[in-house]
């Protein structure tokens, strides 16, 4: 299905992306006026707070609700900032437009359930409003252009995604690994769809928000979407990936925003491309020289020799044919696995003579 875009219509300075900025969740009045205020003086147009906040487990802060609707409502009144929130259920939908929100968000848990997704779309139907869909948490594409044709399919032309990272079962740097090559696809998939992205989800780290900002703008994404809050060490959800106003005008002020250029864009996204698969690669490579050191201590401890040039041999024609079968040359194959090989062996020493 071809998605039938409008113009988001977002308030930007010119040569600069969109950025939306504001704390994880709306806790208080004061503390959404201070950070708002503060936001507003450093020319931010757009202020986000959740006000419904899934947890992972019960127990936890999750949100406000309504009752917090009011203190955005008076933000837009007072600082003349456009103002955001996510909603999940047709609840919030009613909710959040009753208070005059001018951007809905739907969340990474929701537009991974197809069921959700719809009765956002149904509650929408008729209202002419930017929705940015987060992507699903699972890397899964097609879920999360599914959930951009739902919406469409009700008459919403003002789509936008929010890039948040993926989750994943082993946690490495990132709080939700990026999988760059995901959102890469989604724009070539859809040429017109603004890519906004989150790096407070995928870092989860205030130090990580920097680098990642200006990843996304070597990508030429559209904008950013920042959790910003007054006082974020005291903040009550997500405190570690938060940033005060000041240090978010710091980070934006260094931020290299690059050129549109067709040719250079190009080459760069197939780069971007090519440094995912690297990592892959240095992420398996890592993982199989862990298992031969697990071998070398089994040789150890059943008194084993390290070479077994019979399994050499096998890996090697097994490698060659499999190269044939992926259009790669057989020698060049060959060669990668007798350096693999060859660190196999020196790992497993290391670990016999100890």
């Amino acid at each position: 299905m071809e998605l039938e875009l409008a113009d988001l219509n977002l308030p930007c300075d010119k040569g600069h992306p969109v950025i939306i900025a504001g704390p994880c969740s709306a806790e208080t009045e004061a503390q959404v006026m201070s950070t708002a205020s503060h936001l507003a003086a450093k020319g931010c147009h757009i202020f986000r707070a959740g006000v419904w906040k899934p947890r992972t487990k019960p127990g936890g802060f999750e949100g406000n609700g309504e009752i917090a609707l009011p203190w955005l409502r008076r933000v837009k009144e007072e600082t003349g900032m456009m103002i955001s929130t996510e909603v999940a259920t047709p609840e919030h939908v009613e909710a959040a437009l009753k208070y005059g929100m001018d951007i809905l968000w739907v969340g990474a848990r929701t537009s991974a359930n197809p069921f959700a997704v719809q009765a956002l779309a149904d509650a929408l139907q008729g209202v002419d409003i930017p929705v940015l869909v987060k992507n699903p948490v699972n890397p899964d594409l097609e879920l999360w252009i599914g959930a951009l044709e739902r919406l469409n399919q009700v008459g919403l032309k003002r789509l936008g995604v929010i890039h948040r990272g993926f989750s994943s079962y082993e946690k490495k740097i990132y709080r939700n690994a990026p999988m760059w090559q995901i959102p890469i696809e989604l724009r070539r998939r859809i040429p017109g769809l603004p890519i906004i992205c989150d790096p407070s989800h995928i870092g989860g780290r205030r130090d990580l928000i920097a680098p990642l900002c200006q990843q996304a703008m070597d990508l030429g994404f559209d904008g950013l979407i920042v959790e910003s809050h007054c006082r974020p060490e005291k903040a009550w959800s997500d405190a570690e990936q938060q940033v005060t106003p000041d240090s978010l005008d710091d980070i934006l002020s260094r931020l290299v925003v690059r050129n549109h250029d067709s040719i250079t864009e190009d080459l760069r996204i197939l780069r971007t491309q090519i440094d995912e698969i690297d990592n892959s690669l240095m992420e398996l490579l890592s993982k199989r020289f862990l298992i031969c050191r697990e071998i070398g201590a089994f040789k150890k401890q059943n008194n084993i020799t390290i070479l077994q040039s019979g399994r050499y041999s096998e890996i090697l024609d097994k490698c060659e044919a499999q190269a044939g079968l992926c259009g790669m040359d057989a020698n060049f194959a060959a060669q990668i696995f007798e350096l693999i090989h060859e660190e196999s062996v020196r790992q497993q020493l290391e670990i016999v003579n100890k």
